[in-house]
């Protein structure tokens, strides 16, 4: 097995505790406990990428929601940031499949109106937007509106939008979804540099695509039901199984597709969906 990198856990980013929900009558999520930490590498901004991983139906979209804070969980309490804060709606930068944007602002513009809804102005609104254009690779399209550009580029646009509006914490709902190899190798690799962007990004990505997100992911969460004795699954999902990548020595590691502990892992995880 390759060695871990050194790196240090610091503090918590974010905290969920005893969360359970309920839809319809119907328990969804049944006292799920995770948190993510402040992973520090001497010498080298990294942030953290958390793959969340379950079969359809589990209720990933749900916990999506709790933790973006559009919903209120029926039971427990969902803290981020270093001073572990109570999560309220608009702290979190959601970036949904569709990379939804406004059509009728250019580039520019949509970067400008998500800053002044946590109040920016004036040179520090322009400043901020002018720092995310050039770090996404942005700088030429500005001008320009959605429908003139590329996939990726509307991808880039949508993430450097919920910065200009959120603080260090992302989600992106299923970001490899209906994408080939080369499109998916553009995602992976933004992803690896949104993450890097500053010591405290914390992205979470809910996908379907078991080998995208562990090969971007320094840890797994799998989200499933438990079984009784007779092997009926209990209502309500719960965090059934997390992995840690930088310990098995896949996160971080250029080309780990072809790691056997990679493979090994996918095997693993492929294993587990029908039992959850």
């Amino acid at each position: 097995m390759p060695s871990a990198p050194f790196y240090e856990i610091k503090e918590t980013l974010l905290s969920v505790q005893g969360v359970s929900k309920s839809l319809g009558g119907r328990l969804i999520l049944r006292d799920v406990n995770v948190e993510i930490k402040n992973i520090i590498r001497p010498g080298l901004k990294q942030g953290q990428v958390v793959g969340f991983l379950g079969p359809s139906g589990m209720g990933k979209t749900t916990l999506f929601r709790l933790i973006a804070g559009i919903e209120d969980p029926d039971q427990g309490v969902i803290h981020i940031g270093a001073d572990q804060r109570p999560v309220q709606k608009g702290q979190v930068g959601v970036v949904p499949q569709s990379y939804p944007l406004f059509n009728h602002r250019n580039v520019m513009s949509n970067l400008l109106v998500a800053g002044k809804q946590i109040g920016l102005a004036g040179s520090e609104l322009t400043d901020k937007a002018e720092g995310y254009l050039k770090r996404f690779g942005l700088e030429g399209e500005a001008e320009k509106y959605p429908m003139q550009l590329s996939g990726g580029q509307r991808q880039r646009v949508a993430i450097a939008q919920q910065f200009m509006c959120s603080e260090h914490l992302v989600l992106m709902d299923e970001p490899f979804s209906g994408l080939d190899v080369n499109a998916i190798k553009a995602v992976t690799d933004l992803i690896c540099e949104v993450a890097s962007e500053h010591e405290d990004m914390s992205l979470v990505l809910v996908t379907h695509d078991i080998s995208s997100a562990i090969e971007v992911s320094d840890t797994l969460w799998i989200l499933g039901r438990d079984r009784d004795d007779s092997d009926k699954p209990i209502p309500g999902a719960r965090i059934v199984k997390k992995y840690d990548l930088i310990e098995l020595g896949i996160a971080w590691t250029k080309g780990n597709a072809d790691l056997p502990e990679f493979v090994q892992l996918e095997r693993e995880i492929k294993g587990l969906f029908p039992k959850l």
